[in-house]
């Protein structure tokens, strides 16, 4: 590898809203950074910021002089005050969480309408008094510190629960008096992407953690060597004792759950984002029990579904691409499964067993449908769905026939059930009242072909009686990867823009799980480019359909959605009006360098392999902004957060800074940079609200809405 260094300075300029003088975007120092990877040579004139924002004194002064500018032109844009001032009425609604019951006692989340972070609340009894035993909002000036995981001891007695800072990935755990609402002492750090898993007794709990990193590289450095522990309540961290752990494999994650009845501790193993893992058990009635390896090989999925003795049940993938539920004797040395649901047409998303029964949650054309079956398979029917949309929930004791789900969608905020397994009836359990009929919005459902014929599925909303004969404006939404699916789902930003006359889209690209293993497998690794034809073909259709015009629509998408938005408007800038990538990954020959992106490698490939090293610089939205003679890119608002410790925000900084580099016309190309934030989880409510208002206001003016 061959690198030369050369300073330079770059000053670039677009045109600002009252389209008068040209925005002056802040110096980025350019450097000549060429790196020789299998024989082609590599520019990153500004992997300066990579840096830390808060170690680099450089990078905090560019941080600082990109959101002066970019703030200066978002107060410019008309009806900025008004969206602000409209989303705020409507994200005023009481919103509950699907309760968990433990012993005689429901605990759940409740926001009363504004409050930066939802408490929670605990009450004796189904009908009994709810009582605040945890508020977040007390715990940060700015609100951006958040409750995260929360899990009630067997019998309800004591609640552990992890405590997420300024959006960072990083948890610390606490433990809590139920009784008392007492805060005991025991608390754990570097915990991350870890479950909570209570010993039946009480006694402690399981979870998983990383190595304490270096000082100053918490938010930066690769995480390599998770480990499971058990911790005994009121003992040190120092004193948990290591459960399980690969030293020899550091690549390795690995997390912990218990069986229904206690007995077998399951962990499960993976090494990237696939649903690839190894199962290994210990026979926690057996004191001394050894942790042994039930399932080998990191080759098919499992997620535990429920126990009965020696046999534990799972939810898999082999030989079942939609999945499949199997039983198995956790005792056999060479385990056999035994299949008590089949695969299906639609795809599996997740089991679990409730009064008696199985309640097996089902992916239906980018939809979901709840089925019922009998500990040994047989069909009971289905659960009555209010309609078109997406459900959570179905957790409860195996004994008992109560449980709680929720359901939403696009017009349908989140109403929370009461499901009776004894008579497979639901009642709502909470309603939430809102500021808006949801009669007064279409949800349908099309299909369009990409490039290559694949059918692709793709929901389309908007208020009632809008006239489209001349198109609208339209906010195409996507994702597309990790074997993640898109379902209708309620969000109060989305309808702001619905109700400002706005057209909403989402299409179900390849590289989500919608229609299981081959829909994933079709839009990853050396078919990646299929993602993006399927989303650039989901643009054409709804122009072609007379819905919009391309200069009326507009694209969004976060994390891997980033990405995409990011490479789309690279290789069809003509198609779109205005683009908003959200914490992205845009740097596709660096991003296993940092935290987590070394998972990703399942998805994306290795840039240190020379063939996914070519097919990833095809693509990659920094190394691919290309200008000149006459290509014009849409009005781009980047945004990332400086606290992003998943997709770190040197991604955005570098992409943002070669866009106002690049020759790519005159509309602005801006980067909205929050402060104490992350990748999006535990952000505040006022955050969330001055997010969306930026984002509206920048779409609107750009797709003609506003004028």
């Amino acid at each position: 590898m061959k690198i030369f260094l050369l300073s330079t300075m770059l000053v670039a300029c677009a045109i600002s809203p009252a389209m008068a003088d040209p925005i002056q975007y802040p110096t980025s120092a350019r450097t000549t950074l060429l790196e020789t990877h299998f024989g082609m040579a590599i520019d990153d004139p500004y992997r300066w910021l990579e840096n830390d924002v808060r170690q680099d004194a450089a990078v905090k002064a560019w941080v600082d002089g990109q959101n002066a500018v970019t703030d200066a032109y978002l107060a410019d844009l008309p009806r900025r005050d008004a969206i602000k001032a409209r989303l705020t009425t409507l994200w005023n609604f009481e919103r509950h969480g699907v309760p968990r019951k433990k012993g005689s006692r429901y605990f759940f989340m409740r926001n009363s309408g504004l409050q930066n972070q939802a408490p929670l609340y605990v009450q004796d009894g189904l009908t009994g008094e709810p009582r605040l035993l945890i508020d977040p909002n007390d715990w940060a000036k700015d609100g951006a510190t958040a409750l995260d995981a929360w899990v009630p001891s067997e019998d309800g007695r004591l609640l552990v629960y992890s405590v997420q800072d300024g959006g960072s990935d990083w948890r610390v755990v606490h433990l809590l008096d139920v009784a008392t609402g007492t805060t005991l002492g025991d608390e754990l750090k570097w915990v991350k992407f870890s479950g909570l898993a209570w010993a039946k007794d009480g006694s402690g709990f399981y979870y998983s953690r990383f190595p304490e990193p270096k000082a100053g590289a918490e938010f930066q450095s690769l995480n390599t060597n998770q480990a499971v522990y058990f911790h005994r309540i009121g003992d040190a961290q120092a004193a948990d004792r290591l459960v399980h752990a690969t030293p020899e494999r550091p690549t390795l994650g690995h997390g912990a759950e218990l069986s229904d009845d206690g007995r077998w501790l399951v962990i499960t193993t993976s090494e990237g984002t696939d649903d690839r893992y190894e199962i290994s058990v210990q026979d926690l009635s057996k004191p001394g029990s050894p942790v042994r390896t039930l399932f080998k090989g990191l080759e098919h999925s499992w997620a535990l579904v429920g126990s009965a003795g020696t046999r534990l049940t799972f939810v898999t993938k082999r030989a079942a691409p939609r999945y499949r539920i199997v039983s198995v004797d956790a005792e056999a040395g060479a385990p056999v499964l035994t299949e008590l649901v089949a695969e299906a047409k639609g795809t599996i998303e997740g089991a679990s067993i409730v009064g008696g029964e199985m309640i097996v949650t089902y992916m239906e054309d980018a939809k979901n449908a709840v089925r019922r079956f009998a500990l040994d398979g047989s069909p009971r029917g289905a659960v009555a769905l209010p309609g078109i949309g997406s459900v959570a929930g179905f957790d409860g004791d195996p004994d008992d026939p109560e449980s709680f789900y929720a359901f939403s969608s696009f017009n349908a905020p989140t109403t929370v059930y009461r499901y009776d397994a004894a008579t497979g009836n639901s009642t709502a359990f909470r309603t939430p009242k809102v500021a808006f009929d949801p009669a007064d919005y279409v949800v349908s459902q099309r299909f369009y072909a990409s490039k290559d014929g694949t059918k692709v599925p793709m929901f389309v909303v908007h208020r009632k009686g809008i006239d489209l004969s001349k198109g609208a404006p339209t906010l195409l939404y996507g994702y597309g990867g990790f074997n993640v699916s898109l379902t209708p789902s309620f969000s109060v930003s989305r309808l702001a823009w619905m109700e400002m006359g706005g057209v909403f889209a989402l299409a179900n690209i390849r590289g989500g799980g919608e229609y299981g293993k081959a829909w994933h497998d079709g839009g990853r690794l050396a078919s990646k480019q299929n993602v993006f034809d399927d989303f650039i073909a989901a643009g054409e259709y709804l122009i072609a359909q007379g819905i919009t015009t391309k200069h009326k629509l507009a694209i969004q998408g976060g994390s891997n959605g980033g990405l995409l938005v990011g490479a789309v408007v690279n290789q069809r800038p003509d198609l779109f009006a205005a683009a908003i990538p959200v914490v992205g990954v845009m740097d596709m020959l660096r991003f296993n360098q940092f935290t987590a992106g070394r998972y990703w490698t399942d998805d994306y490939g290795d840039p240190a392999k020379e063939a996914d090293f070519h097919i990833l610089r095809g693509y990659s939205p920094y190394h691919n902004i290309a200008g000149g003679k006459g290509r014009a890119y849409p009005a781009i608002m980047v945004m990332t957060a400086d606290t992003d410790d998943r997709v770190v925000p040197g991604h955005s900084f570098k992409y943002a800074a070669a866009l106002q580099a690049a020759t790519i016309g005159d509309k602005p190309h801006l980067i909205r940079i929050e402060t104490r934030a992350g990748h999006g989880s535990g952000k505040p409510t006022d955050k969330l609200i001055e997010e969306a208002a930026d984002m509206w206001a920048f779409v609107a003016y750009h797709t003609g809405l506003a004028n």
